[in-house]
């Protein structure tokens, strides 16, 4: 991998519409978004790890954390997260583009690197998973050729295995141009990858998925219930954030009385936008 340069970017704002500052709260005792980046960090295929927030006074603390922790950050539009990105990844010299939100604090190292694996060219026996990763190894790419994008969920007529909270998605800087040069619609812009959703004819696409289904598991931070739920994940691991998705994974088989805390929330369609964003223009 030392001869690409792979980016993960996190986007990360203050101003969720559900939960507000979320993106700063305390998990275990680290903000979340200092959890995202640090299990990011983990992943051997990545080159570095940016968080691209926006340039509204709001999102002031999220540079300043940036700062204390000497994070790479960008400041960008707030509601044109596709421009957010492609202006990060453009000043990254990033050749792969890897986009992790940062409301998912038990994204996974081993499945970033499954996903930007796929994407290469590179099959996961290759890999030199750790031992508790094996697992996850068993996943599965469709078709197996090298891609312009790749993620482990996909809205439909694809779908999704594995829980929301793990999401993955990586493309070339390339494709990420494209979309950002020809994507007219909202919910293209605010999102990022919609326009590779909906142009499957015109992308190479690959979806990552995990043999058995588990997308009815939550594990992202959207509403209080969501956060009730992560913090309970991590003090199970005493507050520390050197586990896998895997371990949690074992962790709701064995209490699945935490999977009701937050089964109630409703997960948003892909095609849906902020409507600060309709009323700003």
């Amino acid at each position: 991998m030392a001869d690409l340069s792979i980016i993960a970017i996190i986007q990360a704002r203050m101003a969720s519409a559900r939960l507000p500052g979320k993106v700063l709260l305390d998990i275990g005792g680290q903000p979340m978004l200092a959890r995202v980046v640090e299990r990011s960090r983990r992943a051997r295929t990545l080159s570095r790890v940016v968080v691209a927030t926006t340039s509204d006074a709001s999102d002031d603390p999220v540079e300043r954390l940036c700062q204390e922790r000497a994070y790479p950050c960008y400041r960008g539009s707030a509601h044109d997260v596709l421009d957010r990105y492609y202006q990060a990844a453009r000043r990254s010299r990033a050749e792969i583009v890897v986009r992790i939100t940062a409301d998912c604090p038990v994204i996974d190292p081993g499945l970033i690197d499954e996903v930007v694996n796929a994407l290469i060219g590179v099959r996961s026996n290759e890999l030199g998973m750790a031992e508790g990763d094996q697992r996850s190894a068993k996943s599965t790419v469709q078709p197996s050729t090298l891609y312009d994008f790749v993620a482990n969920r996909l809205p439909p007529p694809w779908g999704r295995t594995y829980p929301i909270g793990l999401d993955v998605e990586a493309c070339t800087f390339s494709g990420l141009e494209t979309a950002w040069n020809e994507a007219p619609l909202p919910h293209q812009r605010e999102h990022v990858m919609p326009f590779f959703y909906d142009h499957p004819e015109r992308f190479r696409i690959g979806l990552v998925n995990h043999p058995v289904d588990l997308s009815f598991y939550r594990w992202t931070v959207d509403t209080p219930e969501d956060l009730e739920v992560l913090r309970k994940i991590y003090a199970h691991f005493g507050g520390g954030d050197n586990f896998s998705w895997l371990e949690v994974l074992d962790l709701f088989e064995r209490q699945p009385e935490l999977r009701q805390l937050n089964a109630q929330v409703r997960h948003k369609d892909y095609r849906e936008v902020d409507e600060r964003q309709r009323s700003s223009k």
